[in-house]
């Protein structure tokens, strides 16, 4: 039986110094890496997955969000790294749905 996992392994949610909680990396994490779904569009509602929801935005960022389309849903963005990550440091994106 396969359980369900709110974050990879390599991640995990603690205070961050951009804002409330951040997702900081457990260990090394290497750019192209596809970390999961962010958020799901569905009957035209954004919906945020837990990996979504702890993610802080940064002008700078070391993530971004790529959009994917399937057969299951209207369509869903996942988090790919830009660059590689070190051990300890805050994941970022540059927020397009929500303004800062």
């Amino acid at each position: 039986m396969k359980m369900y996992k709110p974050l990879p392994e390599s991640l995990t949610i603690k205070q961050s110094g951009i804002n409330g909680l951040g997702l900081f990396a457990k260990e090394g994490i290497g750019q192209g890496t596809n970390l999961g779904t962010t958020h799901r569009k569905i009957k035209g509602e954004i919906l945020r997955t837990p990996l979504g929801g702890f993610i802080n935005h940064a002008n700078e960022a070391n993530c971004v969000k790529v959009e994917f389309n399937d057969d299951k849903y209207e369509e869903k963005w996942n988090l790919i790294v830009l660059r590689n990550i070190k051990e300890g440091e805050e994941l970022t994106v540059r927020y397009t749905f929500y303004n800062v």
